[in-house]
């Protein structure tokens, strides 16, 4: 009897575990889903839901369980060529209205702002990349706010475990320094000193940045409910820029072998026109891969998990909801590891990248 007892209260701590991560997995759908009840005429968007989420936003949406979503408006900054115009996203009602400014009437469609002509036509080309020849969009959106919330952190973070170990000079590690260390060393033993060299100690900080502002945001990305829930590692103009970051230190960096390597490499003469080309281009294509590398998995594990949890929605049935949970449980799971992959490979190959450039070569 005590034996059964003791199985029950093991299964049902077990359950209690599952049904945790089932509830917060579903948050998004469920408070979409209350959303779209208003608007039972309309069928269930996924693709809508999907490119909402992994992309930019205007506003912030807090999911709560069982509770209307709410929506925290955020500044738009627009510079036109008229002036500078400055206001809330609250104004645009989620895309429903337009706001009309002091130079010009906006519109918010698919979170980007346009400009509304005399007779209510978009102008041509208006906000392609955010920067046209009429307007150029400063604002604020989600993607900066999540961004600020990261550096803090990282100098909250740093700064405690600076000063940790100035004011515990020989001692053991202890609290926040003794959940970090391991990291540290890790970068520093197995990414840094391999790749790069011992004598090379000035790129750890650079390494270091990467490793944890990549880790934080991926970790933060599969968090379901505020201040997480967002796709910033994920969005191809953040990766794109620690690519380029990359890029410049590479080549900064580079020594005189390295150039040596790229424009005059010991092959016979007449290959040369073939080689310095494909040399030329390994300058841009290595930054390229990583920043498309570290896009591609992150944005594919957010489309996954949002893709399953819509079969609810997709069939209309709360029958297919514990397939769709187990599923994006063990996803999510998956997703754990790759957000810790991720921030591993990209500051390891950038450190590879580093290496190569500063390498000496003894004949």
């Amino acid at each position: 009897m005590n034996n059964k007892l003791i199985l029950n209260s093991k299964n049902f701590k077990n359950f209690l575990i599952y049904a945790v991560f089932a509830i917060a997995s579903l948050i998004p759908a469920i408070t979409f889903g209350q959303e779209t009840e208003h608007k039972s005429e309309e069928k269930f968007n996924t693709k809508e839901l999907i490119f909402e989420h992994i992309g930019d936003s205007h506003s912030w949406h807090v999911a709560l369980p069982f509770v209307k979503e709410i929506s925290i408006p955020l500044p738009v900054i627009l510079y036109t060529d008229k002036g500078m115009e400055v206001f809330s996203s609250a104004h645009f009602e989620h895309g429903h209205a337009d706001y009309t400014g002091k130079y010009y009437t906006y519109r918010l469609i698919k979170d980007k702002v346009n400009i509304v002509g005399a007779g209510g036509e978009l102008l041509p080309g208006a906000n392609l990349a955010k920067i046209h020849g009429t307007l150029i969009d400063f604002s604020i959106t989600r993607n900066i706010i999540s961004m600020w919330m990261t550096i803090i952190l990282l100098l909250v973070i740093f700064m405690s475990v600076s000063s940790a170990y100035k004011t515990r000079t020989g001692k053991a590690p202890k609290g926040l320094q003794s959940f970090l260390e391991p990291l540290i060393v890790f970068v520093r033993d197995d990414v840094a000193i391999p790749n790069i060299g011992v004598k090379h100690a000035r790129y750890m900080p650079l390494l270091l940045t990467i490793f944890f502002f990549i880790l934080i945001n991926n970790l933060f990305g599969l968090l379901p409910v505020f201040p997480g829930a967002y796709n910033l590692t994920g969005n191809i103009a953040v990766t794109l820029t620690l690519a380029f970051i990359v890029l410049i230190v590479i080549n900064v960096s580079g020594n005189k072998y390295y150039w040596k390597h790229i424009f005059m490499p010991d092959i016979p003469w007449w290959l040369y026109p073939i080689m310095v080309p494909v040399e030329m281009i390994g300058i841009i294509s290595k930054p390229f891969a990583l920043m498309i590398r570290l896009f591609a998995n992150i944005t594919a594990g957010h489309i996954i998990v949002l893709s399953l949890i819509s079969l609810i929605f997709i069939f209309n049935s709360l029958a297919i909801a514990p397939v769709s949970v187990i599923f994006v449980v063990f996803i999510d799971t998956i997703e754990l590891l790759v957000a810790f992959l991720q921030a591993f490979i990209f500051t390891m190959l950038s450190a590879l990248f580093i290496g190569a450039a500063v390498e000496e070569h003894h004949h």
